[in-house]
């Protein structure tokens, strides 16, 4: 394992806004990626395989702006997200996303409760 974090999402009620925002203070352009339920602004990076990534999420409801349920955040579950979604039952938590494929070129992902009540969530890369 390359990194423990794979990638994060902020969540956003104004997509445009918060895309404003960040391209501001960070002085960088977003890569747009939109799916039917879910619009994303994806932070710049240079290798998606080995770096961590993330973006902007208007995703109407899965993600909250808030300052207690925050920003998701994707652990690294390579090479195959349901490795570890196996697990998650057995070891005190709850499966809430099952595995799902973002795009064949950006792999795999998934969500759970963790044992503390945490919302988390896993990232595999693309099967090539």
């Amino acid at each position: 394992m390359d990194n423990a974090i794979s990638w994060f999402e902020i969540p956003t009620a104004d997509l445009d806004r918060a895309t404003a925002f960040y391209e501001s203070i960070f002085e960088i352009k977003f890569i747009p990626l939109d799916a039917p339920n879910l619009k994303m602004r994806m932070f710049p990076i240079d290798n998606m395989a080995t770096g961590v990534g993330g973006a902007l999420v208007y995703s109407g409801g899965f993600h909250k702006p808030s300052a207690t349920d925050g920003p998701l955040i994707y652990l690294n579950a390579n090479p195959d997200v349901q490795i570890v979604l196996d697990r998650v039952a057995t070891a005190g938590g709850k499966v809430t996303v099952p595995k799902t494929q973002i795009s064949p070129e950006y792999g795999y992902m998934a969500a759970f409760i963790d044992s503390e009540g945490n919302r988390i969530a896993l990232h595999s890369a693309p099967v090539e």
